[in-house]
Parts: structure tokens; sequence; C-alpha cells
């Protein structure tokens, strides 16, 4: 069977491979579902990877596009038993957890461990995986009252494990677009956001990990959508990913995550460089400890 890190994963290729059978037979999702005796629904979803499909259902499908039975459809197949299992044993699919981690984002963490690079644009928090867990714990607690106590818990805990995931595979790049904003705004309090900017300014001293802010003076076509992560899968594909204050989503389409790869290097050209955003962090350090000393 073919080497897979998870079902997602696993899913996604399925369903690429899926997509890119039919449109290279010329065929309609409609006249997929015709021919198979689906719903249209079912082919679309299929295609956006929502759902898994057996491998009795998709060898005749393939077949149905002209792929004939060799490595090619065996690939496949593999890679379609694997994409229904359950990810067992991922830590975010634990009791503990899985009630309070959304479908997106635990196709995000999926994904996250095949990522090559990574595009953060941020214009309120910092990007959760350069969170510290007390500037962590202080955004999640912007929901009481929304949310449950052991919600807060789980977030606050989930973020420690997303971020320590991430920073452990150093061989991942993070470009990271901040708005000035996120640099002035002391969540948590002044000490909490002191270390949150000390920990920015550490992740910057490194190769894999590039950070730009856009100041508020700049006359660029800064994208007005909210704040989003970027991904870049190993296979050549793109997943993004939003939250919306407590809803959230990832998206696939290829349209969609060009048009956001293509804003964010737009914004990207035009912010202050990585040594002028390294002396503004370090200016705000140092004014927010004066400050904090002097009370």
């Amino acid at each position: 069977m073919v080497s897979i890190d998870s079902p997602m994963i696993a899913r996604r290729r399925v369903r690429l491979a899926v997509r890119e059978a039919r449109e290279r037979a010329r065929l309609t999702q409609q006249q997929v579902a015709d021919e198979m005796e689906w719903s249209l629904s079912k082919v679309i979803r299929i295609e956006n990877g929502e759902v898994s499909i057996t491998p009795n259902d998709l060898r005749p499908l393939l077949r149905y596009f002209g792929v004939a039975d060799g490595p090619a459809m065996k690939a496949i197949l593999d890679d379609a038993r694997v994409a229904r299992l359950r990810h067992r044993d991922a830590w975010y699919q634990e009791p503990a957890y899985r009630p309070h981690v959304s479908e997106p984002l635990r196709r995000l963490l999926d994904y996250e461990t095949k990522a090559v690079e990574m595009r953060f644009y941020s214009i309120y928090f910092m990007p959760g995986p350069l969170q510290t867990p007390e500037y962590a714990a202080a955004v999640s607690h912007l929901w009481e009252g929304e949310i449950s106590g052991s919600q807060i818990r789980v977030r606050i805990e989930t973020a420690r494990r997303r971020r320590q995931a991430l920073l452990d595979r150093p061989q991942k790049r993070f470009f990271v677009l901040l708005d000035e904003s996120v640099l002035r705004r002391p969540l948590g309090g002044t000490a909490i956001f002191i270390n949150q900017l000390r920990e920015l300014e550490r992740l910057a001293q490194f190769d894999r990990t590039e950070i730009r802010m856009i100041p508020f003076f700049l006359d660029a076509p800064v994208t007005n959508n909210g704040s989003f992560d970027l991904l870049s899968l190993g296979d050549g594909g793109m997943a993004l990913y939003r939250e919306k204050g407590l809803a959230d989503e990832i998206i696939e389409d290829a349209a969609t995550t060009e048009r956001h790869r293509y804003r964010f290097d737009r914004v990207w050209e035009q912010a202050m460089s990585e040594e002028a955003t390294v002396e503004f962090i370090r200016t705000r350090i140092r004014r927010l400890e004066l400050r904090q000393a002097s009370r």
C-alpha cells in the first residue's frame, strides 16, 4: 500500500486524481453523476474532498474516465483505502480533543504535516503557530461567555500542540505578513505582549521565517477579506484556512487559493522589509519595557 501520512492527505490525492481524470476525459460532473447513477452533489463532494469514495465505486469510475488497469489505477485505489480509515493516531482525534476541534481545523492540522511553505496574513492577532502559550491563552479567553471553559482549555492546548508540531519541522518555511495594528495591540497585557514580541524577534532570526509589516501609511492593494493561512503542499497544490470568529473554513479550490497567493505576493512586495520590521519590533519592545518600568 502507498505510504502516506494520513487519511486526509490520501483523500486529497484521490480527489485530485478523480477531478484531473474527469477533466482529461472532457466530462462534466453532471455526466459523471448520470453515468454512475449518483446525485450531482455526491460527485461534487468527492471532488471537493468532503467525502471519501469506496474502491468499489472508484474502480468503475476510473474506467469510465479511461484510466486503464495498472500502476496508476492501483495507486489511486490504495489511496482510496487509506482515505477511508480514521486517523486514530493523531492527537486531535483523541476523545478529549475531537468534539472541540472543527473538521476544517483537523484538515488543516493534517495538511500542515505535508506543507513545505506556509503564508500567514494577519490583521488582528499574531498567527496561531507564532503565538506564545500565554498570548494564545489571552486570545482564547476573548471568547469567554460564548464558549465553555472546557472548550477554551482545549483551544489553548490545541494552539500549543499545533505550534510545537510546526516548529519541530525545520524544513518548513514561513512567510508572515502582519498589519501594523498586530504589533501595536498589547493583547493579554504589557508583560505577555512583550514576551510575544521577543518570540517574534527570535523566530525572525531563523532563515526559515520571514516577517514583514504592513504599515498604516502603505498605499497597497491590501486584501480586505480578513486574515488567512495559506499552505503550499508538497504535491504542488495549496490550501487556504480562514477563521471568522468562532467559525472556520478550509478551501482547496485552485482559483481561490491562487487568488489569495497573488494578493499575498503583491502586498509582500510593498510591505516593510524584514530588517525594518524586526527593528520596528525591537523599538516596540524597548518602549513597552520603559512604560512598564515607569509604573
